[in-house]
């Protein structure tokens, strides 16, 4: 018993440091910056100030309502799309096409999303390949900006964050009954009625686990609403890089970066509660 405890303890200690020095003690060091602030002598000093101003500035808490709906919007349209996707890999491909199709997924994922965005501005950018074909075979007759608006940005959202909703949907699906689907269209029951009582029920937690993973990462990502989004994004992660960066204002983009986690939390916590899930059984 004691060597299967030195074991686990030599195996489980870099996984607790690495916790504890790349995530725990930097999260304490931003939580104690957001409470600290100047006083009229330039001394520092305890306070809530750096709370306060962001429901005092009424740009700062419609920045982070639109980006919270927006969050929400692109995580229902990845829903979407991720459930034929994910039905069609686990149920309907050949074992063999099964994990070509994860490959094809999973491939451009293996680049940075940097590299990845500039890809689709070059595809659509008013000198990009999109409107050079249109403007070849006359569909159109100058090009067409297709870049910085709302549009485009949920869909680089929607590229970037899919692969996180198709990923546990397939393992969900995968251990589907396939004879519940066979029976249910043996009794008469269309194809709506197959998905909305027996294969959404059956991927209830999946889909959860997978709305949870795409809301955060659309929530705080950064590259996409500014690079596509243009300069009317405002999109409430740019306004955490203005503070720590443009203003070197530390101590309000620390306060401004926990009330991204809180009420984020808050959100999903809402999410959990009117589906009648626990975080545990999703998370298994």
């Amino acid at each position: 018993m004691t060597r299967s405890r030195m074991v686990f303890w030599i195996f489980f200690a870099p996984v607790i440091m690495w916790l504890f020095l790349l995530i725990v003690l930097p999260l304490c060091d931003l939580l104690t910056m957001s409470f600290r602030g100047e006083n009229d002598y330039g001394d520092m000093v305890w306070t809530l100030q750096n709370y306060i101003n962001f429901f005092d500035e009424p740009v700062y808490w419609l920045t982070f309502v639109r980006t919270c709906l927006y969050a929400i919007v692109t995580t229902f349209i990845v829903f979407l799309l991720s459930m034929p996707v994910s039905f069609y890999i686990a149920k309907l491909a050949r074992t063999r096409v099964q994990g070509a199709l994860m490959i094809m997924l999973l491939l451009p994922f293996w680049v940075s999303e940097l590299v990845r965005i500039y890809g689709w501005m070059i595809l659509l950018r008013e000198s990009g390949v999109l409107n050079f074909f249109m403007l070849k075979i006359g569909l159109i007759n100058k090009p067409i900006e297709m870049l910085y608006n709302d549009a485009t940005m949920i869909m680089g959202l929607v590229y970037t964050s899919m692969l996180f909703m198709v990923v546990p949907l397939v393992s969900v699906m995968d251990s589907l009954d396939d004879s519940l689907i066979e029976a249910a269209h043996d009794l008469g029951a269309g194809k709506w009625t197959i998905w909305r009582t027996i294969i959404i029920p059956h991927c209830k937690p999946g889909i959860t686990s997978g709305s949870i993973v795409v809301f955060m990462l659309v929530l705080g990502n950064y590259l996409t609403p500014n690079l596509m989004g243009g300069k009317n994004s405002l999109w409430f992660t740019e306004q955490i890089y203005n503070q720590f960066i443009a203003s070197f204002n530390w101590n309000q983009g620390s306060a401004f970066g926990f009330l991204l986690l809180i009420l984020s939390s808050l959100i999903i916590w809402t999410g959990l509660k009117l589906t009648r899930q626990k975080l545990g059984e999703v998370a298994s």
